[in-house]
């Protein structure tokens, strides 16, 4: 007898076969957020290569954490529904029973029926379609990837979509509402492609289209192979990182969710050296500033002595979704950073980044053979890393023992305004002139750095409105950090603003904290509560999940 152990969570069995016979199979104990074992077993010896065929019938759960069903009213267009996935870290169980690790890769191949007037995507090549058979009012979509990849990048999307070309191997995907300004926003996805490729070696995934989703989708962006998902609230950095994941998480992969800032770290350096390669070195410096103080700001919401700001973490019987933090992202940036440094700056050191994506490529990879393979790489350069203070990066809690030093050139012009503020000087001298000078990286980073200021007086917050007219700028950014500003120094005419921002998208990024600042204006506290509860079926579950954890309501 030889059995089979596969993932599960909240999925139905139904009926298993192996080469077309029927097998046992039994679930095992449910644990609170892995789900149940599957176990299959086989009523055949199997030799070593021996091919089995085994075949699951099953549904899922409708309270499934890797699927989000939107009801018409919550589309663009209001007249269909709405599917898409996000497996990332362990939901893909949830969805299709797996070996949902990352240390495991497979090619896949599927086929979607769905209703004639939906279009359904995955995150693989099209592979044509037809009328099904069994019913003529839908279509059978078919797709591959013939590239191994792990569980959680399996993704599926179907509404009614359509597509716009943007390149030579690129298409945006969105409701049509969305598709034409999506095309304009997404056109420099080419050059940043080759620029990619240029840095970190050859595009294996054939296709790189984008999907635009509805504003629920939790996530800034998904580095669904083939098929990137972002939000509408998207800025063009965050595509230079989810294409750098086809290298570094999608190539190359964290063989546990330990070790996810080989994952991170790895993308944030190769998607800042995109910026520098397709605008300037300066730009890439000022990236690393405000990455950096996104890294205070995590370190400060989590603890300086929790574990889970460590780079390398202990995950056991930690839910992966409630450890989600910018720590490997910016911890890990910083890390790879500060050896560049060490080790003769970025040609340099990008070289042995590419080294390491052609050595580990297709595989999965720990901390511990990357580190090793640094040290074979740089053999002539091994006295300075063991120099390096790799306990206290990799396995002490709070901020890295090395601050990286960046050039401030584009920071100091916010820096100056942000003092000029705080020290709260005579506010006759702020005229519109002090923002018109900022670029839209420099505007984030002012309105970010403010938010690192005890709370502004109440005077001051009006008046930067009444100077700046920050309440009119369309940019996610900049709008998410000036609402917290607003509500933190009690204006009580932004509590609806910053509500209906944390509810009308439902990015984990902008709603948590918008949520967490509303409630921490103890006036308006059960006005957060009230909303949220009004919102939560509108919000991905995962997302309703943390919001509900950070309000305090159980259950």
């Amino acid at each position: 007898m030889f059995s089979d152990t596969l993932d599960s969570k909240d999925l139905k069995i139904f009926k298993v076969s192996a080469n077309g016979q029927v097998v046992q199979f039994a679930l095992g104990t449910k644990h609170k957020f892995k789900g149940s074992p599957l176990e299959i077993t086989l009523p055949f010896e199997l030799s070593r290569g021996q091919h089995v065929i085994v075949e699951i019938e099953y549904e899922t759960s409708p309270s499934a954490t890797a699927l989000q069903w939107l009801t018409p009213k919550q589309t663009a267009g209001k007249k269909h529904p709405y599917l898409f996935s996000q497996c990332q870290a362990i939901h893909c169980r949830t969805m299709v029973p797996c070996q949902d690790t990352p240390s495991v890769k497979h090619t896949y191949y599927a086929q979607v029926s769905v209703p004639r007037e939906l279009v359904a995507l995955m995150s693989a090549l099209h592979d044509g379609q037809e009328p099904d058979p069994s019913d003529s009012n839908r279509v059978i979509y078919r797709f591959r990837q013939p590239v191994p990849m792990p569980s959680y990048l399996i993704a599926i999307v179907v509404g009614a979509l359509e597509s716009r070309e943007i390149g030579p191997r690129s298409r945006v995907w969105s409701e049509k509402e969305y598709v034409d300004e999506a095309a304009f926003e997404f056109s420099e996805t080419e050059t940043m492609l080759k620029t990619a490729e240029s840095l970190a070696g050859p595009y294996v995934w054939g296709q790189y289209d984008l999907l635009v989703l509805p504003p629920s989708f939790p996530c800034g962006g998904m580095e669904n192979p083939c098929l990137t998902f972002v939000t509408p609230t998207n800025h063009i950095s965050v595509i230079a990182h989810e294409i750098s994941h086809s290298w570094t998480g999608n190539l190359v992969t964290n063989r546990t969710w330990e070790h996810s800032w080989l994952n991170e770290g790895h993308t944030v350096y190769i998607e800042r050296m995109i910026a520098r390669c397709m605008e300037s070195e300066q730009l890439r410096q000022f990236e690393g500033i405000g990455g950096w103080k996104e890294l205070q700001e995590s370190v400060k919401e989590f603890g300086p002595n929790n574990v889970l700001t460590n780079l390398v973490t202990n995950l056991h019987e930690v839910d992966t979704d409630e450890a989600f933090s910018f720590v490997p992202y910016e911890k890990g940036f910083a890390l790879l950073y500060h050896l560049e440094e060490l080790m003769g700056g970025p040609e340099v050191f990008m070289g042995f980044v590419k080294s390491y994506i052609q050595l580990f490529a297709y595989g999965s990879v720990t901390t511990e053979e990357w580190k090793n393979y640094l040290f074979t790489y740089f053999k002539d350069k091994v006295d300075i890393l063991n120099k390096v203070d790799w306990n206290g990066w990799m396995h002490t809690p709070g901020m890295p023992p090395v601050k990286p030093q960046y050039d401030t050139t584009m920071a100091d012009a916010c820096t100056a305004l942000c003092q000029r503020w705080a020290k709260e000087e005579d506010l006759a001298s702020f005229t519109e002139a002090d923002v018109k000078k900022l670029n839209s990286p420099q505007l984030i980073e002012f309105v970010a750095l403010l938010l690192q200021e005890e709370p502004l007086p109440l005077s001051h917050v009006k008046k930067m409105q009444e100077v700046y007219q920050l309440n009119s700028v369309k940019n996610t950014e900049v709008r998410f950090r000036w609402l917290r500003i607003c509500v933190r120094a009690h204006w009580e005419e932004a509590v609806p603003l910053a509500l209906k921002m944390a509810t009308e998208q439902g990015r984990m990024k902008f709603t948590r904290p918008l949520f967490r600042e509303v409630y921490n204006f103890s006036k308006y506290s059960d006005e957060a509560v009230k909303t949220f509860k009004e919102h939560r079926a509108a919000l991905h579950p995962v997302t309703a999940m943390l919001v509900a954890k950070d309000l305090k309501i159980d259950g």
